[in-house]
């Protein structure tokens, strides 16, 4: 199994291929936890709504178990005890997102791109690999990420895959199903980048066909020991870019 700075699984030429496989042509990339490392942010966020809504706020285990990975829609089941109306919905969901994009603007030069990002989507630019986003998170903050974070640089616009409410969320394999469709392969040539228990389980039951999970170093045996994962890196300056193939 790969770890922080390792190897592949195969190296070299034979890295852009699983067995009888397609070639690993493309990469999806989760957004929140990965390009950008806001689950402080959104941590706090559902911290302060959570002790709204419910007089006390989510614990460290809810929120890895019940909030990272997952949909509004389930997390508000979840905090509520009951599934909201699509009414109730709209607007709780703002209410919290509100607080969340708060926080993201007065934490000033921390509201970047995560460490490596950059150099690693030019790098997957200049080489014509394709790559589009798989998110959770809902358009309202989309447009705000495109606006603030220059996202159209490297994603067009129909390779940026946000929760519309139109399938469940993440365990479920819809999302990268879509984003597989969207770059116009089949998902076993695809790459997957995670950090969440519920978005690695997603892209395994997507088939995707290498899923790299993407974490702090205390959380690499963890991360590691998860079915499906291949490698697990510390940030995407670490992303083994052999593995891809420039069409």
């Amino acid at each position: 199994m790969g770890m922080a700075g390792g190897e592949w699984r195969v190296a070299g030429e034979e890295a852009a291929t699983r067995g009888d496989g397609p070639r690993l042509a493309g990469v999806i990339f989760d957004f929140n936890g990965v390009l950008f490392w806001d689950n402080p942010l959104h941590e706090e966020a559902w911290r302060q709504y959570a002790t709204q809504l419910r007089g006390r706020p989510l614990s460290d285990q809810e929120m890895v178990e019940q909030v990272h990975g997952r949909v509004n829609r389930d997390i508000f089941t979840y905090v509520l005890g009951a599934p909201p109306t699509d009414e109730q919905l709209a607007r709780l969901a703002e209410e919290k997102e509100i607080i969340y994009r708060r926080l993201c603007l007065a934490a000033g030069k921390a509201f970047r791109l995560s460490p490596g990002a950059v150099e690693l989507l030019d790098f997957l630019a200049a080489q014509a690999i394709p790559r589009a986003i798989a998110t959770s998170s809902p358009w309202v903050n989309m447009a705000f990420y495109l606006e603030h974070l220059a996202l159209g640089r490297w994603f067009a616009p129909q390779h940026t895959i946000y929760d519309r409410g139109r399938y469940p969320g993440k365990p479920a394999p819809d999302i990268y199903l879509e984003a597989a469709g969207a770059l116009g392969l089949p998902p076993a040539a695809c790459v997957v980048v995670e950090d969440s228990l519920a978005g690695i389980a997603a892209a395994r039951a997507a088939g995707i066909g290498g899923i790299i999970a993407l974490g702090p170093a205390e959380r690499h045996i963890e991360l590691a020991a998860l079915p499906g994962v291949d490698e697990v890196i510390v940030d995407l300056g670490h992303f083994p870019r052999p593995l891809l193939v420039a069409r």
